[in-house]
C-alpha cells in the first residue's frame, strides 16, 4: 500500500498574491507609476493622488497587513501540522511576482498554489493577477526557472469569507443597537471599489450573463442582511455603494459613491449608518482613507453617526478558511472531489477560469490559472 499523500501534494509552496504598496515617501510616485502604468498618466496628477499616501507617512497598510496574514496562515498551517512554505509576492511593488518565484526556486520549490487577497471576479481582481503569474513565469523561465503555479478558487462565496463578513456586520449591527439606537434610525452600506461599468460588465465566464463582480457583491449583502434581521429581529435594508473611482468623468465606473449615498441618507431621516467594506480583504487604503478619512468627514458634516464594520483581515475563521481553500485546491489537483462549500448560493466559483473570464479590454495578454 502506498503512504498518503502530504496534505498539500502536489504543491509543495503557497504564495500570496496581493496588490502591494509604498514602504516609504520615496516609494509613493515609483509606486503609482507601476500601477498607472501604459495610462499616460502625469506625475502632476499622480502626486495628488500620492496625498493620500504622504497623509499615512508614505507608508501603505497593505505591506504590514499582508505580513501579518502570511503569520497568521503559518500559524494555522502549523496547527494543521502542513510544513508547506508560503511566499510573498505582489503585483505593484517588492517583492514582485518573479521576485517571489525567483525565492520560491532558492527554496527548492516547483509547484505553488497561489492565494490572492481579493475574493471576487473581475479583471482587476482576478485576470489581472493572472497576468502577472504568466509574464512573471516567463520571465523567471528565461533564467532557466521552470515552476508551475495554478491558484484557489474565488472566494466571494466561500463561507470563510462570506461567514465571517456576516458576523463581523451582525456584531457591529448589535452593538449599535445595544447603545440605544433605535433600528428605524439605522442604514446599512456595503462597499467595495468601484471598477469601470464596461469592466463589471464583462467580468464572469465569457459565455455568461457578466456583471459578475457586482452580482457577486449584492448577493453576498443580502444574505448579510438577511442573517443581521433574522439574528437581531430587525427590519434593515442594507444596499451596495462604491468608493475609490479614478479615471476619466467621461468614462462610467460604478455608482452610488459612498459619500452621495451618505448626503442622500441624512437627507431622509437616517442617524446611524453601518458601512461594510465587503469588497476588501483587509484595512488598506481604500478603506483607511476612502472610509476612514473621507466617508468619516462627510458623515461628521452631515451629523451622521458612521459605524466601520472590520474588514476579516487575520480573523482566524478567515484564515482557516483560506487553508481550506488551499487543501481544497490540492485534492483537486489530486484529481479528488472535495466538498466545496459555498455561500451564498451553492455553486463554487472556480479556481481555473473558464475562456473569455474577466477579458483585458485593452489588450489581450497571456494569463495564466484559466482555459484561455
Amino acid at each position: 500500500m502506498s503512504p498518503d499523500p502530504r496534505p498539500l501534494d502536489p504543491y509543495d509552496g503557497i504564495l500570496l498574491l496581493s496588490f502591494g504598496g509604498p514602504e516609504k515617501p520615496e516609494d509613493v510616485l515609483p509606486f503609482l507609476r507601476t500601477v498607472t502604468a501604459g495610462k499616460n498618466i502625469p506625475d502632476e496628477r499622480l502626486e495628488e493622488v500620492g496625498e493620500h499616501y504622504y497623509g499615512f507617512g508614505g507608508r501603505s497598510p497593505i505591506n504590514d497587513q499582508n505580513r501579518a496574514l502570511i503569520a497568521a496562515l503559518r500559524a494555522e498551517l502549523d496547527r494543521r501540522e502542513i510544513d508547506t512554505p508560503v511566499i510573498w509576492g505582489n503585483r505593484n511593488f517588492t517583492p514582485f511576482v518573479d521576485e517571489a518565484l525567483r525565492e520560491a526556486h532558492e527554496q527548492g520549490l516547483t509547484r505553488l498554489v497561489t492565494v490572492m487577497t481579493s475574493a471576487y471576479s473581475c479583471y482587476s481582481s482576478c485576470r489581472q493577477y493572472r497576468e502577472d503569474l504568466a509574464a512573471a513565469t516567463e520571465a523567471v523561465a528565461a533564467s532557466g526557472i521552470d515552476i508551475a503555479v495554478d491558484k484557489i478558487r474565488t472566494y466571494a462565496n466561500h463561507p470563510g469569507f462570506s461567514r465571517t463578513n456576516s458576523r463581523l456586520v451582525t456584531e457591529a449591527v448589535r452593538e449599535v443597537l445595544r447603545g440605544g439606537t433605535d433600528a428605524a434610525d439605522v442604514r446599512l452600506l456595503f462597499v467595495t471599489h468601484s471598477i469601470p461599468t464596461a469592466m463589471d460588465e464583462t467580468s464572469g465566464p465569457g459565455d455568461e450573463v457578466g456583471h459578475a463582480y457586482s452580482r457577486q457583491h449584492a448577493a453576498l449583502g443580502a444574505v448579510i442582511t438577511d442573517e443581521v434581521n433574522a439574528t437581531l429581529d430587525t427590519d434593515l435594508s442594507g444596499e451596495l455603494v462604491f468608493c475609490s473611482r479614478s479615471g476619466p468623468p467621461s468614462q462610467p465606473w460604478l455608482e452610488p459613491d459612498v459619500n452621495d449615498r451618505l448626503e442622500e441618507l441624512a437627507a431622509e431621516g437616517a442617524t446611524t449608518v453601518v458601512v461594510a467594506p465587503i469588497g476588501f480583504v483587509s484595512d488598506h487604503m481604500e478603506v483607511v482613507y476612502d472610509l476612514d478619512t473621507e466617508a468619516a468627514a462627510t458623515a461628521d458634516e452631515l451629523g451622521l453617526r458612521l459605524v466601520r464594520v472590520p474588514t476579516v483581515g487575520v480573523d482566524p475563521e478567515f484564515v482557516s478558511g483560506l487553508v481550506d481553500l488551499v487543501e481544497e485546491r490540492a485534492a483537486v489537483a489530486r484529481g479528488e472531489q472535495p466538498a466545496q462549500p459555498s455561500w451564498p448560493g451553492t455553486t463554487p466559483l472556480r479556481s481555473t477560469c473558464a475562456p473569455g473570464c474577466c477579458p483585458n479590454l485593452r489588450t489581450a495578454k497571456p494569463a495564466l490559472c484559466g482555459q484561455d
